[in-house]
């Protein structure tokens, strides 16, 4: 994602053994071969800027972050249509999120800041002073809520929705960027390192420290789970959100800066440059299909459909989630 392109996103790495990291492993057998991303046809293709990143859904829209323009853009899913652009006084460099009836949106800049866009008039409402610790970090509502990482020491911010005032700060490891709420927790990757922490909202403690892959940054969560995306050998780690089962890790092949993650169909869905979507079984944790060649770099999951940016090309393209469901478990064309 993003800001620093990788050169081990072209690396297709096929090989059986599952990467090391510090969570206990359990070999899901071989990254399966990859397969032609163009067999995968879009329902429709929007370019949006110079770049395209980062990507929110809701009950009736999906927004994404640009660059050149910096903006939000909000396409209609039921008209597959581009029906607002919102600019933006920086970068949107993080990921994105919704709640309190807004869009939330990390800006870098010489002073980041976090930009607040009203989901119903498409207006940007606020610019609070307060922003991300850098670019690839992201932000979470929950409890209340909205959740930043401040800076690269590991400052949780726990920010007022209507104020922008930081009503709590939570220390947790230096190099902590990306939080979540999922499960009742707010639960940060720790990218300088390979673990996630989960805070209680209710005490703003740290309540459990679990270990991941090498350098997990981007995650999802649900059903008593959450998975992190590790990019430091291209794993995914299944977290058990009571930590009563030991993670477990499996190997993507799929290494480097960028990457985004999703959940649906019963899969968890991973993207990289050059590697645009993996499919991992999330009852298993084994890998399903690769798809490989141009795009990928950020995507989420709703209204049916896969939605998947391709990055430098400045576009976000919609596929049937079904149809590549049914695509995984036929041979390769």
């Amino acid at each position: 994602m993003k800001n620093v392109y990788h050169a081990f996103a072209c690396l297709l790495v096929a090989g059986p053994a599952l990467l090391a990291g510090t969570a206990d492993s359990a070999d899901f057998g071989p990254v399966v071969a990859p397969r032609s991303i163009a067999e995968l046809v879009p329902k429709m293709t929007i370019h949006l800027g110079k770049t395209a990143d980062w990507v929110a859904v809701t009950s009736d829209a999906v927004w994404v972050g640009s660059t050149g323009p910096y903006a939000v853009h909000r396409i209609d899913p039921a008209h597959n249509t581009l029906v607002a652009t919102v600019k933006l006084p920086g970068e949107p460099c993080a990921g994105i999120t919704t709640g309190f009836g807004s869009l939330w949106v990390p800006l870098c800049g010489k002073h980041p800041t976090l930009a607040r866009v009203d989901l119903a008039s498409n207006a940007l409402t606020a610019v609070f002073k307060v922003g991300p610790a850098g670019p690839e970090a992201g932000v979470a509502t929950g409890a209340g809520s909205v959740w930043l990482v401040l800076d690269k020491k590991g400052a949780l911010a726990r920010i007022d929705p209507k104020t922008g005032k930081v009503q709590h700060v939570i220390r947790l490891p230096s190099g902590s960027y990306n939080p979540l709420f999922s499960e009742g927790r707010v639960w940060v990757t720790r990218a300088e390192g390979s673990e996630i922490n989960s805070v209680d909202p209710a005490t703003d403690k740290i309540v459990s420290s679990i270990p991941t892959g090498p350098k997990p940054r981007f995650l999802r969560g649900g059903d008593g789970k959450v998975w992190t995306l590790n990019q430091g050998d291209g794993s995914l780690t299944l977290v058990d959100a009571d930590n009563k089962r030991s993670p477990k890790t499996t190997a993507l092949g799929t290494p480097g800066p960028g990457g985004d993650i999703a959940l649906g169909g019963g899969m968890v869905w991973t993207t990289m440059p050059k590697v645009p979507l993996s499919a991992v079984d999330g009852a298993t944790g084994v890998v399903k299909c690769q798809w490989s060649g141009p795009g990928g770099d950020s995507l989420a999951i709703g209204q049916g459909s896969i939605w998947l940016t391709d990055y430098s090309a400045g576009t976000i393209s919609r596929i049937d989630l079904d149809e590549a469901l049914a695509r995984c478990v036929q041979p390769p064309a």
